[in-house]
């Protein structure tokens, strides 16, 4: 990691981006955990930051929060200039979004769109270098579908526009999230390029990072859908990078104890209505494993009244328990 980016890189790992996911609670609970890990915001329109549209929450970050990325997406050279511009009093790094394979990102021209327009990319990089002096990154696919996997030559350009740092799905924009990352093809990326590479997909585990960088060779690792229910992913992956110990996953009742913080931390956010109907997407990855998930995760996106959520957490968590003795 011979370049400018290398003193931000402290740690191995890093918070993949994910659209109303990654937000400003989670990664502050993620920086509970891991104090050192490269964190990166969601994704942010240089569309809506042209237009002044509220981006606050995105946004918001913590003096604790560095080292920290911000993620821009959007395929009009100028714009992605001025939101570098604007976001470098904030940012250690701006972090362009080369990957997303949403169909109304990629139908607007931009995240995976541009991995099929490769000079427009190579301009977007230097326009985006020309507003900023801070680090700019990248973050791909291998390709837009797997007869186009054009990663290795799309990186090479993107290292030749001025990025210093990539992070690699390692799926195409045709797969979206199905089927298995193959981690093995960021190998090929690896050899062919100088600055570091990250790699991305399906890391839910200590061990599938230890494969994962076994198969890639890959500088780091880039955590993003494990950290679901599991925030201290990054600090458990990060240890055994520097150790070589494996921590234990949290137990279900540690999980839901979890639960519990986070959902606190949306609310002190966002304010108790909002905040109890942000939380319904994480349910699912808190509970699951337990006995009757379905069942509570049924009850649980039904329930708006905090108080009552709570005393849901505490039946959950004894059922669980009673489900661990009896095993």
């Amino acid at each position: 990691m011979q370049n400018r980016i290398s003193h931000l890189l402290q740690s191995r790992v890093s918070l993949a981006p994910m659209a109303g996911v990654t937000d400003y609670v989670l990664r502050s609970l993620v920086r509970e955990y891991c104090p050192d890990c490269l964190l990166t915001t969601e994704m942010i329109s240089s569309e809506f930051l042209a237009q002044n549209r509220d981006q606050t929450e995105i946004l918001k970050s913590d003096e604790d929060h560095h080292p920290i990325a911000y993620q821009i997406c959007g395929h009009k050279p100028h714009l992605m200039k001025q939101a570098a511009q604007r976001l470098s009093v904030q940012a250690d790094i701006i972090d362009i979004n080369m990957g997303c394979p949403v169909r109304k990102v990629v139908c607007g021209h931009d995240g995976s769109a541009l991995m099929k327009e490769p000079e427009l990319a190579y301009d977007i990089v230097q326009a985006v270098k020309e507003g900023t002096n801070k680090p700019v990154s990248i973050k791909c696919r291998l390709g837009y579908s797997q007869d186009d996997m054009n990663y290795v030559e799309f990186c090479q350009k993107m290292q030749n526009a001025g990025a210093e740092f990539v992070t690699i799905h390692a799926r195409t924009r045709s797969q979206m999230y199905s089927g298995k990352a193959d981690w093995t093809k960021i190998k090929d990326l690896k050899e062919n390029i100088d600055i570091p590479v990250f790699a991305n997909g399906d890391i839910k585990s200590v061990k599938d990072a230890i494969l994962c960088l076994e198969q890639s060779k890959a500088d780091g690792i880039a955590v993003g859908r494990g950290v679901l229910g599991d925030p201290a992913l990054l600090y458990r992956i990060s240890t055994y990078i520097q150790t070589g110990e494996i921590l234990p996953d949290p137990s279900a009742e540690e999980k839901i104890e979890l639960m519990k913080h986070h959902l606190a931390r949306e609310i002190e956010f966002r304010g108790e209505k909002v905040g109890v109907k942000f939380f319904r997407k994480f349910y699912p990855y808190y509970i699951s494993g337990i006995r009757n998930a379905s069942k509570y995760r049924g009850v649980l996106v039904m329930e708006d009244d905090y108080k009552q959520l709570l005393k849901y957490f505490d039946i959950i968590s004894t059922d669980s328990l009673n489900q661990t003795e009896k095993v």
